[in-house]
């Protein structure tokens, strides 16, 4: 099918008025920290990358578009970033790509990554028809590199320092031409980072224009809470306009970036809809896979009203569905006797196995992460039972509901059984 590739907001400034993009956040992980990056999530009032609400699986991600679809008829681009890096978890974002473009081959499709492993499956995003592709290089130098990226990781292997920096740069620019053989659109977004590389960007400019690459996006710093670059200035006005100027004489230039959030959605610039969070946020509940019936949801509870019980004192826990707007206990169900280790949590995933969700003030790594892979999240709150239920079945705040978890034991009065 051919598309109408103008209809992208990001790579046509006359289409951001007109068409608007969803972000898919389905890929946590990251390859790279850069100095600058906080990749802190759901947090509504925070735009900018590697930030979302909420992290889906490719089929949650698949139901969660064919819902804000009907919410936003003006969608034209479907695009993965993060909220970490696309090709830090390249089965989950090439998933979720193959699931969009079979079931929406209208609709164009784009991913944003620093590049560093994306050289593996260019051919396939091309068979998926992926029309655009962002890659963020913020130096051309690696003397330069070496002090914006903490550390690189290939693999089971860290580098750090220029090492580190020419190895990214190697395979980012390999991957320009890559791209551009099988005609996808290439934009390159360079983060200014006053005294770090702001005067190196015009050299940047020079460099992957010759690679191939199509639009430059020089993006201002925004310092970040807990990074190393924490406590830099952001650039001035002036700064960005030289820089700008400088690079204009190499390639096209983005001058409409709105730093869009990992599960941004609608026009550019756009504020985020507490609707669409909480659609994000209920289809990050459901099943991981849709051929998964479950529609209960497990409570521990110690007296039937609120979310107070460890998981692993449970000796039953309640089972609830939504009925028409209502919550309806269906039925208790014992769990394993303690003793026998991560078995206990393979019994209880089985016994749950039309659960989606438990929901219960405190519980160990090893209960959570096996009913995990057994496609049960656990989520630690404490709230009226009734609240956790319209958090998980409407997509409501549950950041407002949950505990952090801060060890087994913290919540738990013991019996010397142990929850793992």
């Amino acid at each position: 099918m051919k598309r109408d590739l103008t209809k992208h907001p990001c790579f046509n400034e006359k289409a951001k008025h007109e068409f608007g993009r969803i972000h898919l956040p389905v890929a946590m992980a990251c390859n790279i920290q850069c100095k600058f990056c906080n990749r802190k999530y759901d947090c509504i009032n925070e735009s900018r990358p590697g930030v979302t609400s909420a992290v889906l699986s490719p089929w949650q991600a698949l139901n969660y578009l064919k819902e804000m679809k009907a919410k936003v008829p003006r969608l034209a681009v479907v695009g993965i970033a993060g909220p970490g890096d696309p090709f830090a978890e390249p089965e989950l974002t090439m998933q979720t790509l193959r699931l969009v473009n079979k079931d929406f081959p209208e609709m164009l499709l784009c991913v944003a990554t620093n590049g560093f492993n994306i050289l593996p499956y260019i051919t396939e995003l091309s068979n998926y028809n992926v029309s655009h592709v962002t890659i963020t290089i913020n130096a051309v130098d690696p003397e330069v590199g070496s002090r914006i990226y903490a550390w690189v990781r290939d693999g089971k292997c860290v580098r750090q320092g220029k090492e580190a920096a020419a190895q990214l740069l190697e395979r980012q620019m390999l991957a320009i031409g890559l791209l551009k053989e099988r005609d996808i659109v290439v934009k390159i977004n360079t983060i200014i980072i006053p005294c770090v590389n702001d005067t190196h960007i015009p050299l940047v400019a020079k460099a992957v224009s010759r690679a191939g690459a199509d639009i430059l996006n020089c993006i201002p710093l925004l310092p970040s809470a807990d990074t190393e670059f924490a406590d830099k200035s952001a650039p001035t006005p002036e700064c960005i306009a030289e820089i700008q100027k400088n690079a204009r004489q190499y390639m096209p230039l983005m001058k409409h970036c709105t730093r869009c959030r990992a599960d941004a959605v609608g026009l550019l610039g756009a504020a985020q809809k507490e609707e669409f969070i909480g659609c994000l946020r209920k289809n990050s509940l459901m099943p991981l896979d849709p051929s998964q019936n479950r529609p209960y949801v497990a409570v521990a509870s110690r007296e039937g009203v609120l979310i107070n019980q460890h998981l692993g004192e449970a000796e039953a826990l309640s089972i609830y569905r939504e009925n028409n707007g209502k919550f309806e206990l269906v039925e208790m169900r014992k769990t394993p006797d303690p003793g026998s280790g991560n078995e206990r949590w393979f019994e209880l995933s089985k016994i749950l196995k039309d659960c989606r969700v438990i929901l219960a003030s405190g519980a160990g790594p090893s209960p959570t992460q096996v009913l995990q892979k057994q496609g049960i999240k656990v989520l630690l709150m404490e709230a009226l039972i009734d609240e956790g239920l319209k958090a998980v079945f409407y997509g409501g705040d549950i950041a407002k509901l949950q505990v952090p978890w801060k060890g087994c034991g913290s919540t738990c009065s013991g019996t010397g059984g142990g929850c793992g």
